[in-house]
């Protein structure tokens, strides 16, 4: 089949959400997710969004710590410009439905205090934000007549030049996007979506790691597509790992313990229940995410154990039920009292800090194509995520492509010369063993050689093993009819390259790149 439609949105989390809202008053808006629409990394957002809405805190405060999160190398005018808008961006939230929890008094909002802030800023919905944030989104597109969500559609590749028999590569002025080749998952055909406008909101790309606490669906689709598109990608080698993920091998994604919990007094402790972090950082368990899963990391490999253990027995029962009742209830699943037992913890692969570059408005270097969410990169995270600061980037930047977009699609017409997908002569690939065994290879070599601490000789392996991984799968898949399993392996294989690509060119240990080859380096000078 083919479509038409103003704006085509891949991915249904907040950042695609919020942008269809904002643009469905000026044309035919059309959604496509992956899976159920609700199944993406916003729901699992458990601690909140960070925003400075009282005078007890400020921007200056804000802005500062997310400088010093961020290594040194974010982008000063984007970090003003996201912070200063946050409080706008909640408002518009509120007015969709959502729910933060408020104070007692109900007044004010209540607000939690995470790793690397200040002060206390995050606003949430008990320890379930995303989850909140989703329902209202959705429930506001649902009632709104120009906007088409269609579920189990899968985006393939974005249409440009190269579609049309032009030759494209990373040195062609004006590559354009046109739409996108989406497999509609329930019958297996491969339609053709043109659009004036297309956001990527495809989320990010956690599962190239064996240990992740992103839902099975963040396979790095957008990234992958983009750098097949040959469009500029930034700072993908920087892959936050969340310092404490449940420990519970058996289940995928990894459980998410927020950072919240230590906001509100829970302690990180070593296999023999010592506390370790003042051998590392002075703030402690509340230290930035990079310091703290590197601790956790060293102290695991030292003991040589699996896990350690984060100590919630100090903050009161009552307080763990009304403030954590998710984490409470999953815990009790597992035979674990969190007011009475410590919680087994260990880092998993979390958030992607780099991806598509984009400019203000959220547009990339190919036209007429925006990128919002974990899937782009903006100069807001630098080297290390602020926690929190995810959601607020998404709708930051959702709103300033909207803007952009709805100016922009007045002037761009349908490229209809665009062919539809031709698979003729692909065969149906019957052994699904080659991709779930290739999955598997490719996820646990990112973990044990381009995981929290690399070496040129961890990355060196990891590429030449890769190079392997990746002929075998282009050939399945220049001679099979496409499989959404399929076409995910390939785009993990993509960021696997493009994550070690750009970490053996970082010749500096910073924010979450760290490399013992040049700590070494670093000493010796």
């Amino acid at each position: 089949m083919r479509y038409e439609v103003d704006f085509l949105i891949i991915g249904s989390g907040i950042a695609g959400l919020s942008f269809a809202l904002k643009v469905a008053p000026y044309g035919k808006v059309c959604i496509l997710s992956k899976g159920e629409a609700s199944e993406g990394s916003t729901r699992y957002a458990q601690g909140g969004i960070a925003a400075v809405l009282y005078d007890s805190d400020s921007f200056d405060k804000h802005i500062q710590d997310t400088l010093v999160a961020g290594d040194g190398i974010c982008d000063r005018e984007v970090v003003e410009m996201t912070i200063r808008e946050a409080p706008d961006r909640i408002r518009e939230l509120v007015q969709y439905g959502v729910n933060f929890d408020k104070s007692n008094a109900g007044d004010r909002f209540d607000l939690h205090r995470e790793g690397g802030h200040s002060e206390f800023r995050i606003l949430h919905h008990k320890d379930n934000t995303g989850e909140e944030i989703e329902r209202g989104l959705l429930e506001a597109i649902r009632n709104h007549p120009n906007i088409e969500l269609k579920e189990n559609q899968f985006a393939i590749d974005i249409i440009t030049q190269h579609h049309l028999g032009q030759r494209v590569t990373k040195h062609t002025p004006n590559i354009e996007c046109y739409g996108a080749y989406a497999l509609d998952c329930s019958t297996n055909v491969i339609d053709t979506y043109l659009a004036k406008v297309t956001l990527l909101a495809t989320g990010g790309m956690g599962n190239v790691y064996t240990t992740t606490t992103t839902p099975i669906i963040s396979t790095g689709d957008g990234v992958a597509m983009v750098h097949r598109a040959r469009g500029v990608l930034k700072d993908l080698e920087f892959m936050q790992f969340h310092p404490t993920s449940l420990y519970n091998p058996a289940e995928k994604p990894a459980f998410l313990i927020t950072e919240a919990m230590r906001g509100a007094g829970a302690v990180l402790k070593d296999y023999h229940g010592n506390e370790f972090m003042q051998k590392y950082d002075s703030r402690l368990s509340l230290a930035p995410r990079d310091i703290v899963a590197r601790a956790i990391d060293n102290e695991m490999k030292i003991a040589g154990v699996d896990h350690l253990y984060l100590d919630a027995r100090g903050i009161g029962k009552e307080e763990l039920i009304n403030g954590f009742p998710n984490i409470y209830a999953k815990c009790l699943e597992l035979g674990i009292k969190i007011d009475k037992d410590m919680i087994p913890i260990r880092p998993a692969a979390h958030y992607q800090c780099g991806g598509i570059k984009v400019d203000r408005n959220g547009e990339s270097s190919i036209h007429h194509l925006y990128a919002a969410g974990e899937c782009s990169c903006t100069g807001l995270h630098g080297g290390n995520r602020l926690a929190s600061n995810s959601l607020l980037e998404a709708v930051v930047y959702a709103h300033n492509a909207a803007q952009s977009a709805i100016e922009q699609v007045k002037t761009i017409d349908f490229c209809h010369q665009v062919p539809d997908w031709n698979a003729d002569g692909m065969v149906l690939n019957e052994e699904m063993v080659l991709i779930t065994q290739t999955k598997r290879e490719l996820q646990e070599l990112m973990w044990n050689y381009v995981g929290i601490v690399r070496s040129d000789l961890r990355l060196q392996r990891a590429f030449d093993r890769l190079n392997l991984i990746y002929r075998e799968t282009e050939d399945l898949y220049n001679r099979s009819v496409l499989t959404e399993e399929l076409c995910e392996l390939r785009n993990l294989i993509a960021c696997a390259y493009l994550i070690i690509k750009f970490a053996r060119a970082r010749r500096e240990n910073v924010g979450l790149h760290y490399s013992i080859d040049l700590l070494k380096e670093q000493s010796n000078h």
